[in-house]
């Protein structure tokens, strides 16, 4: 069952988040939380009592370029500017998508995919968005390309999380 929320996600989502993204890399329980999430907009898959996917969406502030921290935790490694929005060529209202992730026993299912396309549909027609931006693992990049999102930039390291692309889709 897919669900959605602005504001404050259930702790079970959180779970998952720090389950899929964080715990395999070793980090710190916290580490899952961003400043602004109580801010988002959060979509999840619930099947059988457990969520399985999660992904979050956040408005970006109109004089944003993007960059930021990957968490709220301490020692939280920067995130980079996306170019159009650094440069002044993205439409705006824009938005960033973080956070996305299935745990492994419920990928390449379409969980992803339901979450992604629930946040999309939200942040643009709820909120207005021109825009979408997004920093990809490089595993997840082929996934995010085969739902309409386009590679913007070189490859770059976010802290001991590794190799990501930024995206974005325009609408």
């Amino acid at each position: 069952m897919m669900h959605s929320v602005s504001g404050t996600p259930p702790e079970a989502y959180f779970a998952t988040r720090y389950a899929v993204l964080r715990q395999p890399l070793g980090m710190p329980m916290g580490s899952e939380r961003i400043e602004d999430d109580a801010a988002a907009v959060h979509a999840w898959v619930e099947l059988d009592g457990e969520v399985i996917a999660v992904g979050r969406a956040h408005l970006i502030p109109p004089f944003s370029d993007g960059s930021g921290a990957d968490h709220s935790g301490p020692d939280a490694p920067p995130i980079p500017a996306f170019g159009p929005l650094a440069d002044g060529t993205a439409l705006r209202p824009a938005f960033q998508i973080r956070q996305m992730g299935t745990l492994p026993a419920f990928q390449r299912q379409g969980h992803a995919a339901e979450v992604l396309a629930r946040l999309e549909t939200s942040m643009r027609d709820e909120h207005g968005c021109k825009t979408g931006f997004l920093q990809a693992r490089i595993a997840a990049v082929a996934f995010y390309e085969a739902q309409g999102w386009t590679i913007i930039d070189q490859p770059y390291v976010i802290g001991q999380i590794g190799l990501h692309r930024s995206m974005m889709k325009s609408y």
